[in-house]
């Protein structure tokens, strides 16, 4: 099924391209989220009369994340936790906690947003990618120290 991006969809492309998807993929994610519309005639024709301003708020929404992966820029997060033999965390520092500890520097993410492949479980530091937007990840150090007794 082909659709018309309405907002920058990752792996897939950017606004106002026409791709090529799965029909369920449109149909259940992209249509109902307000990231694509249709590709008929119709929509291709009032999409046009839209896509300037579509343009310039996508614009807009990357230069807002690109100042943002600026701030992330160095930023190195320490996180205490409980230690057990070997080094070893009692539990693990999740997506979520990484999010609270950016959080605490002053900046918002979600956790959604922190791309951790499987949770850290043991002590040390970590190079950890937070997604700002479709195309751009910001690098943030995270330190994982012993909680102190």
């Amino acid at each position: 099924m082909k659709v018309i991006l309405t907002q920058d969809v990752p792996d897939l492309g950017e606004v106002g391209a026409v791709v090529e998807v799965a029909r369920g993929y449109a149909r259940n994610y992209l249509i109902p989220q307000g990231k694509a519309l249709e590709a008929t005639t119709a929509n291709l024709a009032r999409f046009e009369q839209d896509k300037t301003r579509l343009v310039r708020q996508a614009m807009r929404e990357r230069e807002a994340a690109q100042s943002l992966a600026q701030r992330f820029e160095g930023l190195t997060l320490t996180i205490a936790q409980r230690v057990g033999e070997a080094d070893r965390l009692y539990g693990s520092v999740t997506a979520a906690m990484i999010a609270e500890a950016i959080l605490a520097q002053g900046l918002t993410v979600d956790k959604k947003q922190v791309e951790l492949s499987e949770p850290i479980k043991t002590l040390g530091t970590y190079a950890v990618n937070v997604r700002l937007a479709p195309q751009l990840k910001a690098q943030v150090q995270v330190k994982v120290v012993p909680e102190s007794a």
